[in-house]
Order: C-alpha cells, then structure tokens, then sequence
C-alpha cells in the first residue's frame, strides 16, 4: 500500500507561516516526482509546486511565488512546504502527492495524500 500523510496544517494570522510535512510509505523511491496542491471552498484543486528526486523544483503557482518553497528528504521519504507570508485566500485543503516521472508541472500525479487544513485568519 502506498501512503502520502499531510500534517502541519492548522491556522494561522496573516502574515505567519507553517511548514507542511508529506510522509511517504510504501514504493517510494521509484517516485521522481513529489509535490503539493491545494483546493479552496468551491474551487478547484489548484498545483502549487513540486519537486523532483534529485531536489530540483518544478513551476510554481504565480499565487505563491516568493511565499512558498518545497524541499524533500529522500532518506525519510518526506517532502516539505514552507509556507511564509500566508494570506487569507491561502487557505484551503493541501495535499501531497507523487509520481514516477519528472513532471514540471501539474500533471504525472498518481497518488495522493488525505490532505491537511490550512486556515489564514485576518
């Protein structure tokens, strides 16, 4: 079984940040690709950025550019999101996912985590 686990979400003022963990399990290290998108109330789900496995970041949603930065830790098959400067329209549900090529953008995902809450306050 493979498992994608989001934690780090919770909420926030405007203007703080979090770190959002993605803990891998299962045929990870086949994956060349792990990254994150969100979805806010009534919207569709939105890619942020991702990551390849030899650490290179793929595009970035002009939303976020500047604010967020993903990171992975292959030998504890987790990837990060650091979110700094989180603005109200931030939040929304992330989620974690992987795929088995060296996608620059959103496409290529086929596994996905449960996601984890992010809620910016005024």
């Amino acid at each position: 079984q493979v498992q994608l686990v989001e934690s780090g979400g919770g909420l926030v003022q405007a203007g703080g940040s979090l770190r959002l963990s993605c803990a891998a399990s299962g045929r990870t290290f086949s994956w060349s690709t792990m990254g994150w998108f969100r979805q806010a109330p009534g919207k569709e789900r939105e890619f942020i950025t991702g990551i390849n496995w030899s650490g290179v970041s793929t595009t970035i949603a002009d939303s976020v550019k500047g604010r967020f930065t993903i990171s992975r830790d292959n030998a504890k098959n987790t990837v990060y999101l650091q979110m700094n400067g989180l603005k109200p329209e931030d939040t929304g549900v992330y989620y974690c996912a992987a795929g088995p090529g060296a996608t620059s953008g959103p496409a290529g995902y086929v596994y996905w985590g449960q996601g984890t809450q992010v809620t910016v306050s005024s």
